[in-house]
């Protein structure tokens, strides 16, 4: 174990002495919580922005009543619409306007049902929370003047009702933040993938490129311990990015004003332990498929590309959990990648899987660890990789 220590040692001196890999450690870990930042923020921004609307309208003197129910509204402010109101929507000088017909009282009146026009762009992102609850807001004035007009006439409104739906919510609140922080997985996987690409790729096809490679394999040492301390170098570099994308994303939730959506932080040092335990297994096995890819590299610019193409298999698996849950289904738990996002997204939902899934996985990352590092060792023997630049 000396002589692996000694390998990966000058593999993390020689890979943190480039530039382009502390860059990538730096913004690998960097750019998950940024993101998650970014996103909660705009979320709940857009939430607090629907709770205190400006209502353009136009036409407000065909319907006072319907003016002065909206203004007794909490947050609702009503204020004079533009001239042209589809241009001004079109050219986002306005988020929606609201258009009463010239008809709307004489409609009203008549308990007819009194036409008016809410202009909006389904495009914007950012108004369609107040556009839903200006139509919320419509709808319950709706709702209410014709429950007076059916009490007015000596009709109970229960009878328009023809079923009393209630909603029964089985998932807990804890859950349901899950499924909000279903996209946590994939930036602590693509962390690990990211992190020790680097060192992987520069300690295999990068000394091959620069000629280094012939005059390290002339020391004592079998080849099987020098691909070892070459894997042990990129893991550990995967795995520190791994701790500080988790470190830096629970520091930023923590900050995030959550509750204006609903959600609850319960992330706890339980479910941080746990979350180590799900996804640490795929620190041994990336760069070990890593290391294998590069060694048919001729240069470092080709490992660089052929190791992109691999980040298809963090970034595949979390698009689909957003359209296939992945959740209560054990068998997934010993696949890599796969195993890991449903584990790490069960824990967040407080159901922990139990400890057959965390060996499972565990087992099944050092068998394909064990197979790729004794064919990367094979390949070190062979004279077309070492010298076949």
């Amino acid at each position: 174990m000396n002589k692996v220590f000694v390998v990966a040692r000058k593999e993390w001196v020689d890979g943190f002495r480039d530039r382009r890999a502390l860059y990538t450690l730096f913004f690998s870990t960097l750019f998950g919580p940024l993101i998650v930042g970014f996103m909660f923020s705009q979320f709940a921004r857009q939430n607090k922005a629907a709770q205190e609307i400006q209502v353009p309208v136009v036409g407000r003197e065909h319907a006072p009543i319907l003016m002065n129910w909206l203004i007794q509204q909490s947050g609702v402010e009503i204020i004079p619409g533009p001239e042209d109101p589809e241009a001004a929507v079109r050219d986002r000088k306005s988020d929606f306007v609201l258009i009463v017909d010239k008809e709307f009282a004489a409609k009203f009146r008549e308990s007819r049902p009194a036409p008016v026009q809410v202009v909006s762009d389904s495009t914007s992102q950012s108004t369609r929370s107040k556009v839903q609850r200006l139509n919320s807001l419509l709808n319950a004035f709706s709702a209410e003047t014709g429950g007076l007009r059916l009490v007015s006439r000596g009709v109970s409104p229960q009878i328009v009702s023809a079923l009393k739906v209630e909603q029964l919510e089985v998932a807990t609140a804890q859950q349901r933040a899950a499924m909000i922080f279903n996209f946590i997985p994939m930036f602590l996987v693509i962390a690990l993938f990211t992190a020790g690409m680097p060192i992987a790729s520069d300690s295999t096809a990068g000394e091959r490129e620069r000629g280094s490679l012939e005059p390290l394999l002339l020391n004592p040492i079998p080849r099987s311990l020098l691909v070892a301390g070459k894997w042990l170098a990129a893991g550990g570099a995967a795995l520190l990015g791994m701790l500080l994308t988790m470190s830096i994303m629970l520091t930023v939730l923590s900050r995030l004003a959550l509750e204006e959506l609903g959600v609850r932080n319960n992330i706890g040092t339980p479910q941080v332990l746990l979350l180590l335990a799900a996804v640490a297994p795929l620190g041994l096995l990336s760069p070990a498929v890593q290391m294998f890819v590069a060694c048919f590299a001729r240069s470092f610019k080709e490992s660089q590309s052929y190791l992109g193409l691999l980040m298809i298999a963090p970034t595949l698996p979390g698009i689909l959990a957003i359209f296939y849950p992945m959740t209560n289904r054990p068998w997934l738990h010993p696949i890599p990648v796969l195993g890991q996002y449903a584990m790490v997204t069960e824990i967040l939902g407080g159901k922990f899987p139990g400890p057959a899934s965390f060996i499972g996985a565990l087992v099944v990352a050092v068998i394909l660890t064990a197979v790729l590092l004794s064919l990367a060792t094979r390949l070190f023997s062979s004279e077309k990789i070492i010298f076949g630049r």
